[in-house]
């Protein structure tokens, strides 16, 4: 890591699945080693802290059960948003009666109000309200890029805001509710601008997505006056075996997307991290991470197992057989933790259904939108395939104009005024997403709808807002006569939920914990879909391939055995260009059936 000593605030922050919580639980580790005293913090909605560290880690700060210098605590939005209406609804009681103070509480409901609390919990380790001071170093292992972005951008949105609307908004209720003050809005937006209290690890993979995302988020933290920037490039693959050609091929592209990275990065202090044939759990193998004799003595180890294996998954191409089963139209998703590769999924059943002959939109809630840079790499686009994209700024933008078309007519120029203030709201934000998601949904009822998600947080998120709009349209209106979006969401011959993993316990244990939070909403996802899978190429010889692809099998086998009773798989793709390669292999095997 950095040979400079630590500055009091570190984010670690990235594209989903590149190692952002491996690299803050190894750092945490070492300093805590050290004799420092450490507070970890996850703002991640789909936190592994636990996993990753092997302790107890909840909303309450806690101590490490094998090192005591080291305190974990994990941001829980539900959490910080209930605390939050309690405080919101407080000043109410013997005020209003106790149908009023639930229906402010039900105002209080949305995605919006979560994000907001979330944030006053995050803000207050900042400016030091939550025993900050106590600490040598305070770390954040921070939510996917976008989700990450839109945080450290609140603290400007909602300090502009409460400036025009010093009672606040419907959504946040009383400003009152809100821990952190103006004042301290500026305190948490001071901190993080100065390069002596904060540092930001943007972590990346070696491949070209990931790297132009740490390149944008370079670019958007530094708008922001988030400067201190430092970059962890994790995961390279250097060969052992040079007879291997799967080996020298995945080595080769490493090398290619390394010599192609963004110029934004190359200016940055940089360290890379290799790719390592075990799973980086525990504190040992933790440590490992920034000791290579540890390393070495551990990856030794490991690559002396010899397993055989085998690959028990089905093809992409018999999923899209069975998504059009008797049906020229419905709803698609991808969802799944960052970086397991929901978009490349989404991209390649897009494309193969329009290929025949469906009418298909493609498009992603993830503010990050990586469709367009794969479906750049085809040489011709179907005709029947459209692509958009939703984009929080643009339809915010055109959310506020409709709302002043249709309401601004009626106003004088004061109450135009107040309209325009009060859409202002970061709220508005929200809505704006909620309102275009919906639309997709229902153009689902005429052709193939396929939608990549956010990663896992900003999803939920989105889809609890989906309810909170189910619950009030059920209040006001009679179920038999409507059929709210989420309604469409429970509709399993309509809405067909893929999770997408990749086959390692990690990603394997979030996907399952995203499936019971949808089957507790009543949404029961239709198929898992296992990415880059190594256990699906023959006759590997290279030791760290081997030994991540014998891993591999026990890990499918529950997927297949206990967590879904459909299972595709993709395997580990060594050209650079996926989405043809996908493709041409999806085309080859429906060549080969017909054939037989």
């Amino acid at each position: 890591m950095t040979t400079t000593p630590y500055t009091k605030f570190l984010f670690f922050t990235g594209k989903g699945g590149v190692g952002k919580t491996s690299l803050a639980c190894a750092t945490a580790v070492k300093i805590a080693d050290a004799g420092k005293k450490v507070l970890l913090i996850s703002t991640d909605p789909a936190s592994n802290l636990a996993d990753v560290l092997q302790t107890p880690v909840n909303s309450e700060i806690n101590p490490h059960q094998k090192i005591p210098t080291l305190f974990t605590i994990n941001i829980d939005p539900d959490a910080a948003a209930a605390e939050y209406r309690k405080r919101a609804t407080a000043s109410l009681k013997g005020m209003a009666s106790q149908a009023e103070i639930e229906k402010v509480v039900e105002q209080l409901s949305g995605a919006c109000t979560t994000e907001i609390a979330s944030f006053d919990e995050f803000s207050c380790f900042i400016t030091g309200e939550s025993s900050s001071g106590e600490y040598d170093v305070i770390i954040f292992d921070t939510a996917p890029t976008g989700h990450t972005i839109r945080l450290l951008e609140l603290p400007a949105a909602w300090d502009s805001f409460l400036d025009n609307n010093p009672k606040g908004a419907s959504c946040i209720g009383p400003s009152s509710a809100l821990k952190s003050s103006k004042a301290r809005y500026k305190k948490v937006i001071a901190s993080l601008r100065d390069a002596s209290q904060t540092t930001i690890f943007l972590v990346s993979r070696p491949e070209t997505s990931s790297l132009k995302e740490a390149a944008r988020t370079s670019l958007e933290l530094k708008a922001l006056g988030l400067i201190n920037q430092e970059l962890l490039i994790n995961a390279i693959f250097k060969a052992t075996d040079r007879n291997d050609p799967v080996a020298i091929k995945i080595e080769q592209i490493v090398e290619k997307e390394l010599a192609a990275m963004p110029s934004t990065l190359k200016n940055l202090a940089t360290q890379n991290f290799p790719l390592l044939p075990y799973n980086v759990l525990g504190v040992e193998k933790l440590r490992s991470l920034l000791d290579r004799d540890l390393q070495q003595k551990l990856v030794n180890i490991d690559t002396s197992n010899a397993h055989e294996f085998t690959h028990p998954l089905d093809k992409l191409s018999t999923l899209v057989s069975d998504l059009e089963k008797n049906s020229n139209s419905g709803l698609i998703m991808t969802m799944g933790k960052g970086g397991v590769g929901k978009t490349i999924i989404a991209a390649s059943i897009a494309t193969m259904l329009a290929k025949r002959g469906h009418n298909v939109l493609l498009t992603t809630t993830d503010p990050a939108a990586h469709i367009k840079d794969f479906m750049a790499e085809l040489d011709e686009i179907p005709e029947t395939l459209v692509i958009e994209r939703i984009d929080p700024k643009q339809e915010t933008k055109n959310y506020i104009n409709k709302v002043i078309e249709q309401k601004g007519s009626k106003l004088d120029e004061e109450g135009k005024k107040l309209l325009r203030e009060d859409l202002q709201s970061p709220c508005s934000e929200e809505v704006a997403v909620f309102h275009a998601f919906s639309n997709a949904i229902f153009r689902a009822k005429k052709q193939f709808v396929v939608i990549d998600t956010a990663p896992t947080g900003h999803t939920l998120l989105l889809l609890d807002t989906t309810g909170s709009y189910h619950r009030e349209v059920l209040k006001t209106m009679d179920s038999k006569k409507i059929k709210t979006p989420f309604m469409f969401l429970q509709d399993a011959t309509f809405a067909k939920i893929l999770l997408v993993a990749l086959p390692e316990a990690t990603p394997m244990r979030e996907a399952e914990s995203l499936q019971n939070d949808l089957r507790r909403a009543g949404i029961v996802p239709y198929a898992w879909v296992i990415n880059q899978s190594l256990s699906a190429l023959k006759d590997l010889k290279d030791p760290v391939l081997r030994k991540r692809a014998a891993s591999e099998v026990e890990i499918i086998n529950t997927i297949k055995d206990r967590l879904s009773s459909r299972t595709y798989g993709i395997p580990y793709i060594t050209e650079e260009k996926l989405l043809p390669s996908i493709l041409s292999r999806s085309a080859n095997s429906e060549v080969s059936r017909y054939i037989s």
